[in-house]
C-alpha cells in the first residue's frame, strides 16, 4: 500500500566537516523548491564532524525550520548516515544527495519529473565528473564491474544524487557501506522501475574528499557480500547445496578411479595425493551441503513472516450484503 504524504519531497543529506558549503547549499536548495513551487523539508545528517558543521546546522534550523537537522555520536559511515534520514524522510519524494556542492540542486525538479513519469528509483549519472583522473578512472572500473555482477544497466552507483519514491527508502535495509547499491537493495525488494539521468557535477569548492582508493577494495568486497544476499538470501541451498554436490561427486568420482586402479590394477594408493584430494572434497561437499541445510532451516520461518513480503497494490473486497438483505431485495 503506497504511504501518503502532504510534502512533496524530503532532501537528506549526510555532513561530513561542510561548514563552508551547507549554506551555499541551503541557499540553491530553498530557491529551486521554492520556484518550482515544491513543499519540502531537508534533513541534515551530521556523520561525526569534527569542525563547525552542527552549529551551521542549527543556525539554519533556527532561520527556516524547514531544513532539520541530527547530530550522530560519532562517524557511523554514508550508510548509516542516509538511513537515519530515510527513517525521518516523509515526503512523497526522497532525493539524496552529498553536502560539498559537487551535486546541483537545480537537479531536483528534473528528477522529480522521472519519478512522476512512472519510475520508481532515479539515479543520477555524472557524466561528465569535475573529479581528478585518478579518481575517474578507478571509478569507472568499479561501475562496470559492478554492471556486470549486478545486471542493473546504471553507469554511476557511487553519485550521490538519488531520487526515490517515499515507499522504496522505507523498503531498503543499510548497514556498512551498501549505500553505493541502493539500487540493487530496491530491486530486490521489487522496485524494479530504475533509470539513470545525466546530471550536472560541480567542480568542489570547499575542503577535500573523504574518500580515497580504499573504499573501491571495500565497495567489491560489499558487492560480493550484497549480490550474495540479493540472490541467495532467501534460498542458501541454492547456493551452498550446488556447490557441496560438485565437490561431493568431483571427490566420489576421484575416490573410486583409485579404488578401481587398487582393486584391478594393485595400484598403490596411500601415498596418493590423489586420494587425499578425493576424501577432502567428499567431506567439504558433505559440509556446504550441510551448510546450505541448516541455511535453509533457519531462513523459512522468516519468510513465512507477512512482514517480510513486499506487497504492491492491494484491492479490498467491497462489501456483500447479507442474506437477509438480498431476500428483501
Amino acid at each position: 500500500m503506497a504511504l501518503q504524504s502532504e510534502t512533496d519531497v524530503t532532501i537528506v543529506i549526510p555532513v561530513l566537516d561542510e561548514e563552508q558549503s551547507i549554506p551555499e547549499l541551503v541557499n540553491g536548495i530553498r530557491n529551486v523548491c521554492d520556484e518550482a513551487g515544491l513543499t519540502f523539508n531537508a534533513w541534515f545528517i551530521d556523520d561525526g564532524s569534527t569542525d563547525q558543521s552542527w552549529s551551521v546546522i542549527e543556525a539554519i534550523h533556527a532561520d527556516d525550520s524547514r531544513f532539520a537537522g541530527l547530530k550522530l555520536r560519532r562517524n557511523f559511515g554514508k550508510s548509516a548516515a542516509l538511513a537515519v534520514g530515510f527513517d525521518r524522510a516523509d515526503g512523497k519524494y526522497v532525493i539524496t544527495m552529498d553536502a560539498d556542492l559537487q551535486d546541483d540542486p537545480a537537479e531536483i525538479p528534473s528528477l522529480i519529473a522521472s519519478l512522476e513519469s512512472g519510475y520508481d528509483l532515479v539515479s543520477g549519472w555524472k557524466q561528465e565528473r569535475r573529479d581528478p583522473l585518478s579518481k575517474r578512472i578507478p571509478s569507472r572500473f568499479f561501475n562496470f564491474v559492478t554492471r556486470r555482477i549486478t545486471g542493473i544497466p546504471l553507469h554511476d552507483f557511487n553519485c550521490g544524487l538519488k531520487a526515490y519514491r517515499l515507499e522504496v527508502v522505507k523498503s531498503v535495509r543499510l548497514h556498512g557501506e551498501l549505500h553505493r547499491y541502493i539500487p540493487l537493495l530496491a530491486a530486490w525488494q521489487g522496485y524494479t522501475r530504475i533509470t539513470e539521468k545525466v546530471v550536472n557535477h560541480l567542480p568542489r569548492k570547499y575542503g577535500s574528499t573523504k574518500f580515497g582508493l580504499e573504499r573501491f577494495l571495500k565497495g567489491f568486497l560489499d558487492l560480493l557480500s550484497v549480490s550474495f544476499m540479493t540472490r541467495f538470501a532467501s534460498r542458501p541451498m541454492y547456493f551452498f547445496g550446488s556447490l557441496g554436490t560438485l565437490a561431493f561427486f568431483g571427490g566420489f568420482i576421484i575416490s573410486t578411479w583409485i579404488s578401481i586402479e587398487k582393486i584391478f590394477y594393485n595400484h598403490p594408493i596411500g601415498d596418493r595425493p590423489l586420494l587425499l584430494l578425493g576424501v577432502m572434497l567428499i567431506l567439504v561437499g558433505v559440509q556446504m551441503f550441510s551448510v546450505g541445510l541448516i541455511g535453509q532451516m533457519i531462513i523459512v520461518p522468516r519468510m513465512e513472516r507477512l512482514d517480510a513480503i513486499q506487497i504492491a497494490a492491494e484491492l479490498d473486497p467491497a462489501p456483500q450484503p447479507s442474506g437477509r438483505d438480498r431476500e428483501s431485495a
